[in-house]
């Protein structure tokens, strides 16, 4: 049964909604009428935040905001809130140090060994170990889509098959990497060892790779080549990466993880010269930098979701999803709807993660749904919709990429290849109606 005893508040929600006029009016105005780059990522997430969580505060006029300040304190207190900022700033750490060039390597290794006819389904592979050794998506796009207009140009594949290979690929690790601010997100807020919600996302994300895979060959095997890529690379790089990779899978504590990723990325740039201490330490700075919004957004949520919660705004939500959903299958539906709404209307999976993971949690108890599974469906989900909305990071830095060598596209364009997303998606549905858990 329902574990919220506050009263049922529909007004509560207010301040979310107030956050999704902000900045998803903001966003299609800025994207769409003012016609700017990258509009949606223009809209200063956190203000719209502060509006919200001022909203929040002005409701329920018989609670002293002294008292609020106690709800949200709590709110942001929480162990695994502080757990979640921590991994950000250490796997920042991990990506600033190892920098870009490596993955490239990758990526150029396999070129220089795999016949031509097959580039596009390397492109897709790589995409998918890198961005599960990174832990960004949008990371393994700017490093890989460039190749991808390469690969393009030289070989004869069209562009957006190219280039939607990467972004299926780099949604691949986004939804499994141990060290996705994803990933930190849903276990942190469904608190959930990160080895069991990648053992359940695994059996799900797998079988929709290989589909995808499949198809991709499938697809360049009716397509004319031009000639072979070949490019310089360095093999030694790839080093950190494999371990993290590794560490992971066997279940090593993931600040262990990165911390093996961290010292031996370091000795590799020094002792290769790559970078001199100095440049090191920079780019350590820099990779924690890269992490601030989305920790400071982490805590305004926190915050809110703790005042929404008081109020019996989660009740009320909780009150309305009973009466749609029935069943622990319909939970899991329910469940995987809320945060694909959330990300459509943000478009940023971590954020959608972060103002959903609550909400989640006690769904997760009314429904008797495993954390294991609440933590999976809501990294799952959110990647699928962030893998195929035009106007995503995603889809944005693939298309920015490929302006930026001289070849314009539409991210639209880009859909139609976008085999992964899709397949993940059928593939999570089945899982939900098909398999049965206790």
């Amino acid at each position: 049964m329902m574990q919220n005893n506050k009263q049922s508040n529909p007004i509560a929600l207010l301040p979310i909604l107030v956050f999704l006029i902000l900045y998803l009016g903001l966003g299609i105005l800025f994207e769409y009428g003012l016609k700017m780059e990258m509009g949606f990522y223009n809209v200063p997430i956190v203000v719209a935040f502060l509006f919200a969580i001022l909203v929040a505060c002005f409701q329920n006029r018989k609670l002293p905001f002294e008292n609020k300040l106690e709800v949200m304190a709590k709110g942001v207190g929480d162990k695994n809130i502080m757990t979640m900022i921590l991994i950000f700033l250490v796997a920042g750490v991990f990506c600033g140090v190892l920098g870009r060039n490596s993955a490239a390597s990758a990526a150029y290794f396999l070129l220089d060994f795999i016949p031509a006819r097959f580039s596009v389904a390397v492109l897709f592979i790589v995409s998918c170990f890198i961005s599960t050794a990174m832990g960004t998506s949008v990371g393994t796009i700017s490093i890989i889509a460039p190749i991808a207009v390469n690969v393009s140009a030289i070989s004869g594949f069209s562009l957006p098959f190219c280039l939607a290979s990467v972004v299926g690929g780099a949604m691949f690790g986004d939804n499994l990497s141990f060290i996705s601010d994803t990933t930190i997100a849903a276990c942190s807020s469904q608190g959930c060892p990160m080895r069991d919600k990648f053992r359940a996302n695994f059996a799900i994300a797998l079988p929709a790779a290989i589909v995808a895979l499949v198809l991709i060959v499938l697809l360049s095997l009716g397509t004319d080549i031009n000639s072979e890529i070949h490019e310089a690379y360095n093999l030694t790089e790839l080093i950190p990466y494999i371990l993290v990779f590794i560490g992971g899978i066997i279940g090593l504590n993931v600040f262990i993880v990165l911390l093996i990723g961290i010292v031996s990325a370091s000795f590799i740039m020094l002792l290769t010269g790559s970078c001199t201490a100095l440049d090191l330490l920079a780019n350590a700075g820099a990779g924690t930098s890269g992490m601030f919004e989305t920790i400071i957004v982490t805590v305004l949520v926190s915050a809110m979701c703790g005042l929404i919660r008081e109020f019996g705004g989660f009740a009320a939500l909780l009150a309305f999803i009973r009466k749609v959903f029935r069943g622990k299958r319909g939970g899991q539906v329910g469940m995987g709807l809320l945060v694909s709404a959330m990300d459509i209307a943000t478009a940023n999976n971590t954020v959608a993660i972060v103002v959903a993971g609550p909400i989640a949690k006690e769904m997760s108890t009314e429904y008797d749904i495993e954390p294991k599974r609440a933590a999976s469906i809501l990294d799952t989900f959110s990647c699928i919709v962030q893998g195929i909305i035009p106007y995503g990071a995603q889809m944005l830095t693939a298309v920015s990429a490929a302006a930026g060598l001289g070849s314009a596209i539409s991210a639209t364009a880009l859909i139609p290849f976008m085999f992964y997303p899709f397949l993940l998606l059928v593939a999570s549905l089945g899982y939900i109606m098909l398999v049965k858990k206790k």
